[in-house]
C-alpha cells in the first residue's frame, strides 16, 4: 500500500514540475517582449531627445553660424550579421553636422576643424556650444560626425558600433565630404580634435591618414583598452563584448582590443603636430591610460606635445567646462592648433574667448 501511495506521489510531482514548466515558459516569452518593446522604447526616447537637442542649436548658435545635418556614408561595417544578405556590405550612412560661420566670404579658403564626439554611443550634442562659438569665432568651419554607433539614430545604427575601429573612417569621411562639397574649405588646413572617445578617434586619424590632417588635439583619450577592461565595470565591459560589437572580452581577443588601442599603435604616428591633455584626477579616462600613450610615443622616438595636469576641478571635463580655469586650457589648444591652421581671428587671450564663447 504504501509503495502505491509514493508511487502515486512521485506522478503527481512529475505532473506538477511538467504544469509548472508549461506555465513559466510563456511568462519567459513575455519577460523577453517586454525587455525588447523596452530597449526599443529607449531607441524612440533617445531619437526624440536628439530632436530637440538639434532644436537647441539653432538657438544657442544660429547667431553666429549657418548650421546644417547631412547625410553621408563610410565604409562597409565590420562585421555582418549576414553576409549573403540583401543590402549586406553597402557603405554605412550616417549623419554629420556643419557649423559654418556666418562672416566668411564664400571666395576665400577657410581652415577646418574635424571634431569627433566622445562616450561609447554618445552623440555631438549643445554640451559642446561655447567650443563650437569660440571656433566659430576664429572662422574655423566645423564638421561633428554621427559615426556608426551614436545614439539619437535608432537601434540599427546603435548596433553597428565599431568602438576603435570603422568609427575612425566615418570621422575621415565627413573631412572629405567638407572638402569634396565646399570650395571655401582649405584642404592644405585642417585640424581633428576630440575629447575622450573623440581624443581616440583623433589619435587613429592621425595615425592612419598622416598626411591630410596639418594638426590634432586628443584631450583626456581613451589610449588603451585592455587596461580599461581592468579598471571599469562588468557593465561597461558588457559595451564591448555584445554579439554585435566585438564579440568577446579582451582576456577572450587580447589582439583585438590592442588593435583598438592608440597606445599599442604609436608606431604608426608621423610627427604631425599634436597636443596631448590629460588630467591626474580623471574620473573616466584614469591618467595610466594617457600616460602609456605618452611612454609609447617617446619609445618610438616621435615628436609631440603634452600636459599632464594635477588635480584640476571637473575631471574628466576640466578642459571643456565653463569655469575660468577650463577657459584658460582652451586658449592654450586654440593658440597650438592657430600656430598651424592660421585662422583670420584667432584667439590668444581669455578676454577673446570670453567674448567669442559668451557674448560678453
Amino acid at each position: 500500500m504504501n509503495k502505491r501511495i509514493n508511487f502515486s506521489l512521485l506522478i503527481l510531482m512529475l505532473l506538477g514540475l511538467g504544469l509548472k514548466a508549461q506555465t513559466q515558459d510563456p511568462v519567459r516569452e513575455e519577460l523577453k517582449d517586454l525587455k525588447n518593446y523596452n530597449a526599443n522604447l529607449e531607441h524612440r526616447m533617445d531619437r526624440l531627445q536628439k530632436m530637440v537637442d538639434d532644436l537647441i542649436w539653432f538657438e544657442r548658435v544660429g547667431d553666429v553660424a549657418h548650421i546644417d545635418k547631412l547625410y553621408i556614408y563610410g565604409p562597409p561595417k565590420w562585421k555582418e550579421k549576414n553576409p549573403t544578405a540583401l543590402g549586406a556590405g553597402n557603405p554605412v550612412k550616417f549623419w554629420t553636422y556643419t557649423f559654418i560661420p556666418k562672416s566668411i566670404d564664400p571666395n576665400k579658403k577657410y581652415p577646418l576643424i574635424v571634431l569627433p564626439h566622445g562616450g561609447v554611443h554618445g552623440d555631438f550634442t549643445t554640451y559642446y556650444t561655447h567650443i563650437i562659438r569660440e571656433l566659430i569665432a576664429q572662422e574655423y568651419i566645423v564638421v561633428a560626425a554621427e559615426y556608426r554607433g551614436s545614439t539619437g539614430y535608432g537601434k540599427g545604427h546603435y548596433e553597428k558600433i565599431d568602438y576603435g575601429g570603422l568609427e575612425v573612417e566615418d570621422v575621415y569621411a565627413s573631412r572629405n565630404y567638407m572638402i569634396e562639397n565646399y570650395d571655401f574649405v582649405d584642404k592644405d588646413r585642417v585640424g581633428i580634435m576630440g575629447w575622450s572617445h573623440g581624443g581616440m578617434i583623433t589619435l587613429f586619424n592621425l595615425f592612419d591618414h598622416p598626411n591630410d590632417y596639418k594638426v590634432g588635439f586628443a584631450g583626456v583619450p581613451v589610449s588603451d583598452l585592455v587596461a580599461r577592461m581592468g579598471y571599469m565595470t562588468q557593465d561597461y565591459r558588457d559595451l564591448y563584448s555584445a554579439d554585435y560589437h566585438i564579440g568577446k572580452t579582451a582576456n577572450g581577443n587580447l589582439a583585438e582590443y590592442r588593435r583598438r588601442s592608440p597606445a599599442w599603435n604609436t608606431h604608426k604616428f608621423q610627427n604631425t603636430p599634436l597636443l596631448i591633455h590629460t588630467n591626474t584626477i580623471d574620473d573616466d579616462v584614469n591618467v595610466l591610460e594617457v600616460e602609456h600613450l605618452i611612454k609609447s610615443l617617446k619609445a618610438d622616438g616621435k615628436k609631440f606635445e603634452y600636459e599632464i595636469f594635477q588635480a584640476v576641478p571637473g575631471g574628466h571635463s576640466f578642459d571643456r567646462m565653463d569655469t575660468k580655469k577650463a577657459k584658460e586650457i582652451r586658449v592654450k589648444i586654440y593658440k597650438f592648433i592657430g600656430k598651424e591652421l592660421k585662422p583670420n581671428k584667432p584667439i590668444t587671450n581669455l578676454k577673446q574667448l570670453q567674448k567669442a564663447g559668451y557674448r560678453f
